[in-house]
């Protein structure tokens, strides 16, 4: 699968290594252009090449976006209309700025990203780990602790695609509903974020 990932940083460049490990094709981009990208680009290894935010958003049929949530309007609705896009974004309001709407929790972030992404087919997920979790911590499926990822969206297939890479760098998918419901679940402040816990220990604690 062609991936694009917008954002070179922890998140996003630990996905660009493990995923291109997967054996997908990945385009990874930041704000700063390819050229500042070459010397990570030897960390990620094979299948990994350097873009223009524009380049790995047309590349993509699944289109990471890696990013402070506070910089969401930098993306191209246009070029992401039909697309997966998995929102990694968290909302920290001393480094993003204040949203009302997030404030007084009338919606969650990535409600207000999929708001902005008209067309796109937004799944919020690979938020609720940290990226050294993200890169040592992967197990096949079927081990015992294999640690869990939760995911949110309203759009099924999108979230069955977005599960199948979860589970292809070692962790297993919790689908928390919507994005509205699940997307809450997972925010900072809730009891899963963020969380070292398998699949039935996540269910129990936000059933508690």
């Amino acid at each position: 699968m062609n991936i694009g990932i917008v954002g070179s940083g922890h998140i996003g460049g630990t996905l660009a290594a493990k995923l291109a490990q997967a054996g997908h094709d990945v385009a990874v981009a930041n704000a700063h252009g390819p050229q500042s990208l070459q010397t990570r680009l030897a960390t990620m290894g094979n299948g990994v090449r350097a873009a223009t935010v524009e380049e790995a958003e047309r590349f993509g049929e699944v289109v990471i976006v890696a990013i402070p949530f506070g910089q969401y309007r930098s993306l191209s609705p246009e070029l992401l209309r039909g697309k997966i896009v998995v929102d990694t974004g968290n909302y920290y309001p001393q480094r993003d700025g204040n949203f009302r709407q997030l404030d007084d929790d009338s919606m969650t972030s990535c409600e207000l990203v999929a708001e902005y992404l008209q067309g796109a087919r937004v799944v919020k997920g690979f938020n609720a780990l940290r990226s050294d979790v993200l890169r040592d911590e992967g197990k096949p499926a079927g081990t015992p602790g294999r640690l869990a990822m939760p995911l949110a969206g309203n759009d099924a297939a999108a979230k069955h695609v977005v599960s199948g890479l979860i589970d292809e760098i070692g962790f297993d998918p919790v689908d928390l509903g919507s994005l509205a419901e699940g997307g809450r679940q997972i925010q900072p402040g809730s009891p899963v974020y963020p969380a070292r816990l398998t699949a039935l220990e996540m269910m129990q604690r936000l059933a508690a």
